[in-house]
C-alpha cells in the first residue's frame, strides 16, 4: 500500500510552497501556484529538513559543562559537546542569565539574534529573542542591519526617510509607462530577487524588466561584472573599478553644470546646498574640479562615456538606481548621497518613471506595485537597558569593553559582554574579518545559541538549544512589499527533541517569574490568531476587507489587490515642496546637511564626495594586493542558510565555493578552470575553485559569501569563506555600516594537498 500523501501551506524567504510529506518525512516542496518565477532554493530543504547536521537534544560544550562560566572560551570551535536533557540545559541556561544579570547587570547580555531566521513572524527567532530578553530585563540590542545599515542612518539626513532602501520606490508599472532611460549603479543580478525578507507569493522581477524593455526602456548597468545584467536585457555595459560609483556620479553632476543643462529650477526650490555642493565640484574648495577626465582616472570609465551619459540622462526621462551592495562599502554613504545629487541635477525627482531608487534586484519586492497596508507582525517590546550597538560593531565591542566610539552625531561606550544570546542567523557569515571575530568569540564567559543544525554558530556556543524548522511548528508570514499573506501549518512533527523558540523561551520565562509578560496568556495558535487579527484591522481601516481567521486559516493565504494608479517617489513633494516637506531639518532634499556639519565627522563631510576607501585598486596597498574582492550574495542559498543544500551544493565545485576571475588574471598566475586557489591578504586566507570569467573587469575577484567558516586556524579556511578576508571598519563614523565590498586580496595556484571540508559534518558528540 503506498503512503499516504499530505500537503500543508508554508512560507519561505525565497517563497510561498505547500510542503508535501509522507511517512512524516518532507518530500517534496511545490512552488505557490501565483508565483511567476519560483526560486530553485526550494529544492534543497527536503534533505535539510531531514539532514544529518540537525541538532536533535540540547547540548553543552564540555569545558563549560565542566567550569561553566570559567571555562576557556577559546575552547570554542575545538570543544566537543556533551547530551543533556531539556531540564538540565533550560536549568543551566535560567541560572546564568540569573548570574549574569546580577553581578554584571541586563547591558551584559548581547541579544545578537540576526533578521532572517524565518519567513514566519511568530517564530522569527530575533523578535523571539529580543521579546523574551526584553521581559526579563533587557539585553545589549543592535541597531541597523547588514544588508542596508548605512543608508539607513544617511538617508534620514538627506531625504527624511529610509523607506526608499526597504523598497518603497517608484514602481514598476511607472518605471515600463514613463522611464526612457534606467541606470543601475552595482547593477541588477536577478539571483538576489529570489529573496524577500518576510516571503512572497510571487517573483515578478524578471517579468517586469522584461516588460520594460519591451516598452523602450534602455537600460545601462553599471558594473565591474556582465553578470550584474539579467539575461535578455539587452543593457549597455560599462565596467568601472569597485567603489568608485561616487567619482562617476560626482562627474556626471559636473558635467551637467558645465554645459549648463542642470535643472537649476528644482534644485533652488526643491534642495539646500546647492551652492556648496557646485562649489566643490567646480573646485572651488579643494582645487580639483570634478570634471569626467578627473573621474576616468578614479574609476577606470572615459572621459567621453561619463560625458555622453551625463546627456543621455538630462534629455530622457531617467531613473537612477543603486543596488544596496554600494553602501556596504568603506565610505559608502557617498556614491547614495552622491545619486540623490545627480538625480536633483537631473530634475526628475518625483517624475513618473524618473528620480532616484535603491535596491533594485538587490531584493525581491523592490519597486513591486502594493497598497501600503501592514502585513503581519509581532512586537518585541521596549529594551529596559536602552544599550544598543551599531550591528557591523560587534567584533569591537567584545574586544573593546568601554572604548568609546562615535555613531550618527552622539559618542557612546561598548559595554562589557559576559553572555552571548543567540537564536536565529550566523555572525560567522555576516560580520567582517571572521579571524578577528574567532578571537572575539572567546571573551565572553557564557554563549548560548538555539539552532537547527550544527553550523558554525553551533559549534562555537557553550550551550546548544535544538530548534524546529518552520515546517515542524505553525505561523503566520508575509512582506510588506508583497501582495499576500500565508498560513504556514505545522506539516512535521518537531525532528529529535527540537523545541520552537517560542516553547524554549516561555518555559524560561516562567523559570524567571515572567511567563505572563512574555506570552501575555497566548499560545502558539492564539498568537497566530491574535497577529492575523490584528492586520486584519489595519487591513479594514484601510478600506479592504480580507477573510477571518478561520477562513484564511483553510485557504491557506490572503491577498490585497495592487494599488490603481502607480506609485511614484516624491511625487507629491515635487508637486508642493512646501505642503508636502520632507522630514529633514529644511523640508528638502538636503545636498548639504548643516546637521552632519555640526557632527564634524572628516570622514563623512556635509555634501557628497569622493571619499578614497582604505582599499581600492587605486590605494597604495594596491601595490602589494593587486586584486580587489567582491563578495556577492550566493545563488543558491539565502545567506549561510541552505549552504548543505542541493542547490548550493551544485553550485560548489569539489565541495569549495567558485572564485570568479578574468582570463588576463589567471593567465599571468598561472591559474586554469577549476583549479584550486588560495585568495589572501594580511587578515587571512581561503581555498576556492577558480572559474575562468570573460566577463570580469580584469584587477576584480568575486567569491559569494556563505560558505559555512571552516577553519582549524587562523592560517587558512578551507571552504571558500570570503569573510576572512573582509575589512571590519566602519563606512565612517555616522554610520558605522559594514566595509565588506572594500578588500583587496592577491590570488595563488594551490600545489598542495587539498584539505578535507568538515564543516558540513556532524561535529563530536557524546
Amino acid at each position: 500500500m503506498s503512503e499516504k500523501i499530505r500537503r500543508f501551506p508554508s512560507l519561505s524567504h525565497w517563497g510561498a510552497f505547500t510542503a508535501v510529506v509522507a511517512g512524516g518525512r518532507l518530500v517534496d516542496c511545490e512552488p505557490f501556484a501565483h508565483d511567476s518565477a519560483p526560486s530553485g532554493i526550494l529544492r534543497s530543504m527536503p534533505a535539510m529538513v531531514h539532514s544529518p547536521l540537525r541538532v536533535n537534544r540540547p547540548a553543552i560544550r564540555r569545558g563549560w559543562l565542566r567550569d561553566r562560566h570559567l571555562s576557556d572560551g577559546g575552547e570554542r570551535g575545538r570543544d566537543d559537546y556533551v547530551e543533556v536533557s531539556w531540564d538540565v540545559a533550560l536549568a543551566a541556561v535560567h541560572s546564568e542569565l540569573q548570574r549574569v544579570r546580577s553581578e554584571y547587570g541586563s547591558e551584559a547580555i548581547f541579544g545578537g539574534s540576526y533578521g532572517w531566521s524565518s519567513a514566519g513572524r511568530l517564530h522569527h527567532a530575533r523578535t523571539q529573542t529580543h521579546r523574551f530578553l526584553n521581559a526579563g530585563g533587557g539585553c545589549t540590542n543592535q541597531a541597523g542591519n547588514y544588508s542596508w545599515g548605512t543608508a539607513q542612518f544617511l538617508l534620514p539626513h538627506v531625504i527624511g526617510s529610509y523607506t526608499p532602501v526597504t523598497g518603497r520606490v517608484t514602481d514598476w508599472n511607472s518605471v515600463a509607462a514613463h522611464t526612457r532611460l534606467f541606470i543601475a549603479f552595482g547593477g541588477m543580478p536577478l539571483r538576489n530577487t529570489q529573496i524577500t525578507s518576510g516571503g512572497a507569493g510571487d517573483h515578478p522581477v524578471a517579468g517586469q524588466l522584461e516588460r520594460a524593455r519591451a516598452a523602450g526602456v534602455e537600460f545601462v548597468v553599471i558594473s565591474p561584472t556582465r553578470r550584474d545584467i539579467p539575461a535578455g536585457l539587452d543593457a549597455r555595459w560599462i565596467p568601472i573599478r569597485p567603489n568608485t560609483d561616487a567619482a562617476l556620479m560626482l562627474a556626471m553632476m559636473q558635467a551637467l553644470i558645465a554645459d549648463g543643462i542642470h535643472d537649476e529650477a528644482f534644485l533652488r526650490t526643491h534642495c539646500v546646498g546647492f551652492d556648496a555642493l557646485r562649489d566643490y565640484l567646480e573646485g572651488r574648495t579643494d582645487g580639483i574640479p570634478k570634471t569626467p577626465e578627473w573621474a576616468q582616472a578614479i574609476c577606470d570609465v572615459p572621459a567621453t562615456v561619463i560625458r555622453e551619459l551625463a546627456r543621455q540622462a538630462r534629455d530622457a526621462r531617467t531613473m537612477l538606481t543603486c543596488a544596496w551592495s554600494l553602501q556596504r562599502a568603506h565610505r559608502g554613504e557617498q556614491p547614495y548621497w552622491a545619486c540623490i545629487a545627480l538625480a536633483a541635477a537631473l530634475g526628475h525627482i518625483g517624475m513618473p518613471g524618473g528620480g532616484v531608487a535603491f535596491g533594485h534586484a538587490s531584493m525581491n519586492g523592490v519597486g513591486n506595485p502594493r497598497m501600503e497596508i501592514a502585513g503581519p507582525a509581532l512586537e518585541s517590546g521596549r529594551n529596559p537597558t536602552g544599550s544598543v550597538i551599531p550591528v557591523a560593531r560587534v567584533t569591537d565591542m567584545l574586544l573593546h569593553p568601554g572604548q568609546a566610539y562615535e555613531f550618527n552625531g552622539r559618542e557612546s561606550v561598548y559595554p562589557d559582554i559576559k553572555m552571548v544570546y543567540w537564536a536565529g542567523g550566523n555572525p560567522f557569515h555576516h560580520q567582517q574579518d571572521l579571524n578577528r571575530l574567532n578571537r572575539a568569540w572567546a571573551r565572553p564567559q557564557t554563549i548560548i545559541a538555539h539552532e537547527i543544525w550544527w553550523t558554525p554558530m553551533a559549534r562555537r556556543a557553550d550551550i546548544v538549544l535544538p530548534a524546529t524548522t518552520t515546517l515542524e511548528r505553525n505561523d503566520i508570514g508575509g512582506s510588506t512589499r508583497d501582495r499576500y499573506v500565508f498560513a504556514m501549518h505545522q506539516a512535521l512533527a518537531p525532528v529529535g527533541d527540537s523545541r520552537n523558540d517560542f516553547d524554549i523561551y516561555r518555559e524560561l520565562a516562567a523559570l524567571g517569574g515572567y511567563e505572563q509578560a512574555y506570552t501575555e496568556g497566548r499560545d502558539e495558535m492564539a498568537w497566530v490568531r491574535h497577529i492575523y487579527e490584528s492586520m486584519n484591522k489595519a487591513w479594514h481601516d484601510s478600506g479592504h476587507e480580507a477573510p477571518g481567521f478561520d477562513a484564511f486559516w483553510d485557504q491557506g493565504y490572503a491577498s490585497i489587490p495592487e494599488p490603481e494608479r502607480p506609485f511614484v517617489l516624491f511625487e507629491d513633494f515635487r508637486q508642493d515642496p512646501a505642503a508636502h516637506p520632507l522630514r529633514t531639518p529644511s523640508g528638502r532634499i538636503e545636498l548639504y546637511s548643516e546637521k552632519i556639519a555640526g557632527f564634524g565627522y572628516a570622514d563623512c563631510p556635509p555634501h557628497p564626495a569622493w571619499l578614497a576607501p582604505a582599499e581600492w585598486l587605486g590605494s597604495p596597498v594596491a601595490a602589494r594586493w593587486p586584486l580587489h574582492l567582491l563578495t556577492p550574495q550566493p545563488a543558491g542559498k539565502l545567506h549561510s542558510q541552505m549552504d548543505g543544500g542541493k542547490t548550493s551544493t551544485d553550485l560548489k565545485i569539489n565541495g569549495r565555493e567558485a572564485l570568479l576571475i578574468s582570463p588576463e588574471d589567471a593567465e599571468s598566475r598561472g591559474i586554469g578552470q577549476h583549479d584550486l586557489v588560495k585568495v589572501y591578504n594580511d587578515r587571512g586566507a581561503c581555498l576556492a575553485a577558480a572559474v575562468i570569467d570573460a566577463g570580469l573587469k580584469p584587477g576584480v575577484v568575486m567569491l559569494p559569501t556563505g560558505a559555512w567558516f571552516d577553519a582549524a586556524d587562523e592560517r587558512l579556511e578551507v571552504h571558500g569563506n570570503p569573510n576572512v578576508l573582509t575589512m571590519d571598519v566602519g563606512t565612517s563614523r555616522l554610520t558605522q555600516g559594514s566595509s565588506a565590498q572594500s578588500a583587496l586580496v592577491e590570488v595563488a595556484r594551490w600545489n598542495e594537498a587539498a584539505p578535507v571540508v568538515r564543516v558540513l559534518e556532524t561535529p563530536a558528540i557524546t
